[in-house]
């Protein structure tokens, strides 16, 4: 019923910028909550950013360089990734789920839809 597309990854050097978007179409009225995982060669997904109720919530490898933010008007959730590092070298996935996490990020396995993923490179 949601269908999530995630958009402007790219390679960038160290100390670069990069902002991610992600488009929700479908039945948009039943997400609660937005998040921006990732998962790099070897290793499992990790959280990276999420928003739900007007709260933001990041994994402690990423305050303070990256912010999320939402435009409703656009269903469209976007990361903004300042002071990009090698260790942020991964393919980042949007997510959505249907209901509230409480304070806190959340595990992957309660977000419902994904996207199919936009792979980010820093040299």
């Amino acid at each position: 019923h949601v269908q999530l597309v995630e958009s402007g990854g790219g390679s960038v050097q160290a100390g670069g910028s990069l902002r991610l978007s992600c488009g929700a179409s479908g039945y948009t009225y039943n997400i609660k909550r937005m998040a921006w995982f990732r998962q790099a060669p070897g290793k499992e997904r990790e959280g990276v950013a999420a928003i739900s109720g007007g709260s933001t919530y990041y994994a402690d490898s990423v305050k303070g360089r990256f912010t999320i933010s939402q435009d409703t008007a656009k269903n469209t959730v976007y990361l903004q990734m300042n002071s990009l590092n090698a260790e942020d070298t991964a393919m980042y996935y949007c997510a959505a789920g249907r209901t509230y996490g409480g304070w806190r990020l959340g595990f992957a396995s309660e977000y419902n839809y994904w996207g199919q993923g936009t792979q980010v490179t820093v040299s």
